[in-house]
């Protein structure tokens, strides 16, 4: 359900970044090469994060003597 969510989440804010990144560039507008895009991007992204915080964070230490 996680991945369904991720999917359908980047694929909205994508197209609405991806239509106005258009808009002020002047680019022609392409709905599915946006979608693919901001879908891989979102995919790898949902892996990619938890895993580099996850070894950012403080190991706890023991202080028992």
């Amino acid at each position: 359900m996680k991945f369904i969510t991720v999917a359908v989440w980047s694929v909205i804010y994508g197209e609405i970044l991806g239509y106005i990144v258009s808009q002020l560039t002047g680019v022609t507008y392409s709905f599915l090469t946006v979608a693919i895009v901001t879908l891989i991007i979102g995919e790898i992204s949902m892996f990619a994060i938890p895993t580099l915080s996850g070894s950012a964070a403080p190991k706890k230490v023991s202080t028992e003597k």
